[in-house]
């Protein structure tokens, strides 16, 4: 390899790095997830949280890859499509007390929502997850230990869910099949990454994982709650 060539490599692992969040530990922490996520959780449990050194912290990883979603979401349109869905009944009074246009008020809804899906959602899915996640384990994780599981796992869930996010945010039979196979990426995240420690037999497994997937799902809708209320004020206010 050439010195230029190197060189050019370099300036694109600069360049995913400084726009999208993503450099090599990013990098080599989500491939392993995908082809072997156990062994990601137990770095990250037993080495701490850059397991040894050889990955990105939980969090961050998270937060970047949820950026990357929230890209997808504004080449998508944006999040004003929760508003879109509300009966007419609802909807046109809020529009009418506005005193402004359906567009600007959608246009001042979708800002705010975009800006806080990600700080209102991340936080609910791992409380939700996170006191499952000590009750399971057979170690003492501890509050840290037990957000730094929690994230694991979502990370485990959100790598290969990425590529099913474009069609999960359209409309139309796309739409329910991605979202139809995320949930079956859920279930298998938990298997795949969980199995001797989480959980020992299959049945027990699929079990927790149906609460698990429960739990996340009752703050998903609280959250989409809280962001869609941000949204009808940011689009009532002048």
């Amino acid at each position: 390899m050439t010195d230029g060539e190197t060189t050019r490599k370099q300036a694109i692992r600069d360049l995913s790095e400084d726009t999208l969040g993503f450099g090599a530990a990013e990098v080599r922490t989500a491939r392993d997830l995908l082809v072997r996520p156990r062994l990601v959780l137990q770095a990250w449990m037993i080495e701490g949280p850059t397991g040894g050194g050889r990955y990105a912290k939980p969090l961050k990883l998270y937060l970047t890859l949820n950026a990357i979603i929230m890209l997808i979401v504004f080449l998508k349109g944006g999040l004003s499509g929760y508003l879109e869905g509300m009966p007419a009944e609802m909807l046109n009074p809020l529009l009418a007390q506005a005193g402004k246009s359906r567009d600007a008020f959608m246009a001042d809804a979708d800002g705010w929502m975009s800006f806080l899906t990600i700080p209102v959602m991340a936080p609910l899915y791992a409380l939700a997850a996170m006191p499952l996640f000590r009750l399971w384990d057979a170690e003492d994780l501890g509050v840290r230990r037990g957000f730094r599981a929690s994230f694991a796992y979502l990370n485990a869930w959100t790598v290969p869910m990425l590529p099913l996010s474009w069609f999960v945010f359209g409309t139309g039979p796309a739409a329910l099949i991605a979202s139809l196979l995320m949930a079956v990426l859920g279930f298998a995240a938990f298997l795949r990454m969980g199995r001797g420690r989480w959980y020992r037999g299959v049945l027990p497994g699929v079990g927790k994982a149906l609460i698990l997937f429960a739990a996340i799902g009752l703050s998903g809708a609280l959250g989409t709650a809280i962001v869609t209320v941000i949204g009808v004020f940011a689009g009532l206010a002048a």
